[in-house]
């Protein structure tokens, strides 16, 4: 799989608009043709704009980290959910054994809160981020935001890619790429 075939498929399946593949393949021109990893596969989907990720590694502050993610997975989503006053509610006691917090917003002014166990000040709560990300769809898009997975390599650390499609785009994404969702 190449960035030059994963564009042609969005393209295909409606997910981006010709110019968007274009831009993106033109941006990639010295690696659009190199095969792609599963993962890699997964991650070009941010770069044509239909996915977002979860930072692995460390992040800056689970404090700010949270509400530029959501406001990523917001505009992702056409930006027809405003998010806002995106906080962590800290839980008692410290990271060692997991701090019982909770991420809490207003979703177009309804509030929203999101359980989340945090180990440090500076990593994401991976299920929990996935969870707030799938609060940034509008209520009446055909779109749902799903988990993708892919084949991984024990020991290895890997975002969590979040991608924002119909049944029918998730199963054209499958059935080429390999990809499954959950």
């Amino acid at each position: 799989m190449t960035y030059r075939r994963i564009g042609a498929l969005l393209q295909e399946t409606g997910m981006v608009s010709g110019e968007m593949a274009h831009r993106v393949i033109e941006g990639a021109a010295a690696y659009a043709d190199d095969d792609l990893t599963p993962y890699a596969a997964a991650g070009a989907l941010e770069c044509f704009g239909v996915a977002v990720s979860v930072h692995a590694d460390d992040i800056d502050s689970i404090h700010e980290g949270y509400a530029s993610l959501l406001a990523k997975a917001a505009e992702t989503a056409g930006g027809r959910v405003t998010v806002t006053g995106v906080r962590i509610v800290e839980g008692e006691g410290g990271f060692e054994d997991g701090r019982s917090d909770a991420v809490e917003f207003e979703r177009d002014g309804a509030p929203v809160s999101v359980p989340a166990e945090h180990f440090a000040e500076d990593y994401y709560d991976h299920e929990a981020a996935c969870r707030a990300i799938a609060e940034t769809a509008h209520d009446d898009d055909p779109r749902t935001w799903c988990h993708v997975g892919f084949a991984r390599e024990p020991g290895a650390g890997y975002d969590s890619i979040m991608v924002l499609a119909t049944p029918e785009q998730r199963e054209a994404l499958h059935r080429h790429l390999g990809l499954t969702f959950h």
